[in-house]
């Protein structure tokens, strides 16, 4: 379920990028469209990635990694 949800998230960033406008400024305030479009990216494929068990491990190691570098973004642009 977790692995649907990431993807339709990043799925999403496309579809109605201004949902997700506010919280990418706060981690990407410079070139914020750019950001979105690779946020995107990376969480369809991350989701795609938990969703097929042979990746499930190796995604699991990718979400970790991208929540801390969110994570780091934030804090950094704060």
């Amino acid at each position: 379920m977790a692995g649907i949800g990431l993807a339709l998230a990043g799925l999403a960033h496309f579809v109605k990028p201004d949902l997700f406008k506010g919280i990418t400024a706060t981690a990407f305030p410079d070139d914020i469209d750019k950001h979105l479009k690779v946020n995107g990216s990376i969480e369809t494929a991350l989701g795609v990635g938990l969703i097929v068990p042979q990746t499930r491990k190796l995604a699991t190691v990718g979400v970790i990694g991208y929540v801390l570098y969110l994570a780091a973004n934030v804090a950094r642009n704060r």
